[in-house]
C-alpha cells in the first residue's frame, strides 16, 4: 500500500469554535466497555448555457464500469465516486440528514420570491424537484455529471448533463440562487468557479454551500487512537488532493466567499453524531441515518480513491473496511462529524 499521509492544512486557518455554536452532545447511556464483537461484518433539457454543456445523446448516457462499480462517462473520471443505484440511494438519504439539520428547511438563504434557481451538482435531483415544488413560480435548473435524476418532475424543474467548472454562459446578473451541497469532493478551482457564481448571481442574489464536513470529533473521550474511520478520511483526502480536489473546502470557503465580493456571510457549524447514541431523540434518529450514509457507502467511497491514487489492491481494501465497519457499530464510542451551513449574498450595489 502507498501513500496513506494526510495532506497538511493551512496553518493560518481557523474553523470557527464549535462550542459557540453547537454545545457537547449528551449520550444516552455512559459509553459501555468495548466489545470487539459488537458489529458484523428524466425533465431533461439540453443546455446553451456552458460551452461545455451536452445534450442527451447516447454519448452522455454511456457509464464507466470499475470494481464492481459504475461511473459517470461524461468528463470521464472528473468526479471519483460512483453513480449507480446503491449510491443514488444513499445521496437521497443525505439530502433526508442535510433538510433536518437545517430544521426542515431546504435553504437558509432568505429568499424573496426567486425566480431562477441553479443547483450544481444536483445528483439524483431530490432538492431540486423539492424547491420546484417550494417555488413553483421559479425556474429551477440542476446540472449534474451523470443523467441520474427522475423523468417526472415539475414543470418547473429541469436537468442538465454539464461540468460546473466549465465557462458558464449563464447571462450576468440572472439567478436567484447558486445551491451546491456536498461538492467539496469534485471541485478542483474554487475561486474560478466562485466568481462565475457571482457573475451569474442577481444583485442581492444568493449562494448557499451546505457541507458536510468528515473530521471525527468527540465530547467525551471515547474515540480511541485506534479508531479506523479517521484514518479512512484521512486516506480519501490524500487520494483526492492528487488530483487537484481540497476535500475539506468547507474550512476556508467564508474566506474565498469574502474574497469573491460576496457579503452578509452567515456560516454556522453543526455536530452530526455517527450512530444513535445521543440522549436526545432528534440527534438520536439524526446520528442513526448518518451512520448508515457513512457505512452503506464505504466501498464506494474508498475503492476509487484508494485503487487509483494510493495503489491499493481491491483486495486490500476490502479488508481495511472490515475493522472500519466494526468501528463503526461500536456504541461505546459518541464520535461525530460536522456540517457547515453557508451562504452568502451578491451585494446590490458593487
Amino acid at each position: 500500500m502507498a501513500d496513506t499521509t494526510d495532506p497538511p492544512t493551512n496553518p493560518s486557518y481557523r474553523v470557527p469554535e464549535l462550542q459557540q455554536h453547537d454545545p457537547p452532545i449528551e449520550p444516552d447511556h455512559p459509553a459501555p466497555p468495548t466489545n470487539d464483537d459488537v458489529a458484523t461484518d428524466d425533465g431533461y433539457a439540453s443546455s446553451e448555457h456552458s460551452a461545455q454543456s451536452s445534450s442527451l445523446a447516447s454519448s452522455v448516457r454511456d457509464y464507466q464500469f470499475e470494481n464492481s462499480r459504475r461511473y459517470h462517462k461524461f468528463k470521464e473520471g472528473l468526479y471519483q465516486f460512483p453513480n449507480d443505484l446503491p449510491e443514488q440511494e444513499r445521496e437521497d438519504m443525505k439530502h433526508t440528514v442535510a433538510v433536518h439539520l437545517l430544521g426542515g428547511k431546504l435553504h437558509n438563504a432568505p429568499l424573496d420570491h426567486p425566480q431562477k434557481i441553479l443547483d450544481i451538482g444536483t445528483g439524483t435531483g431530490s432538492w431540486a424537484i423539492d424547491m420546484g415544488d417550494e417555488y413553483p413560480s421559479a425556474e429551477v435548473i440542476g446540472i449534474d455529471l451523470s443523467p441520474i435524476q427522475p423523468p417526472w418532475v415539475p414543470p418547473n424543474v429541469r436537468f442538465l448533463v454539464d461540468d460546473a467548472e466549465a465557462p458558464w454562459l449563464y447571462s450576468e446578473n440572472s439567478i436567484d440562487l447558486v445551491h451546491l451541497r456536498n461538492m467539496s469532493t469534485a471541485i478542483k478551482d474554487w475561486p474560478a468557479l466562485l466568481g462565475q457564481i457571482y457573475r451569474a448571481l442577481k444583485p442581492g442574489g444568493w449562494i448557499e454551500l451546505p457541507e458536510f464536513r468528515w473530521v471525527y470529533g468527540c465530547d467525551d473521550g471515547t474515540l480511541r487512537p485506534d479508531f479506523t474511520p479517521p484514518q479512512m478520511v484521512a486516506n480519501i483526502r490524500a487520494a483526492l488532493a492528487k488530483s487537484g480536489i481540497e476535500m475539506h473546502a468547507a474550512e476556508k470557503n467564508p474566506d474565498r466567499l469574502h474574497d469573491a465580493g460576496f457579503v452578509n456571510i452567515r456560516h454556522e457549524i453543526k455536530k452530526v453524531p455517527v450512530g444513535p447514541w445521543p440522549k436526545d431523540p432528534s440527534l438520536k434518529m439524526i446520528g442513526l441515518y448518518n451512520r448508515s450514509v457513512i457505512y452503506d457507502g464505504l466501498y464506494a467511497i474508498t475503492i476509487g480513491p484508494f485503487t487509483r491514487a494510493l495503489g491499493w489492491t481491491p483486495e486490500e481494501v476490502e479488508v481495511f473496511l472490515v475493522k472500519v465497519r466494526k468501528d463503526l457499530k461500536d456504541p461505546s464510542v459518541h464520535s461525530y462529524v460536522h456540517f457547515h451551513s453557508l451562504c452568502a449574498q451578491k451585494p446590490f450595489q458593487p
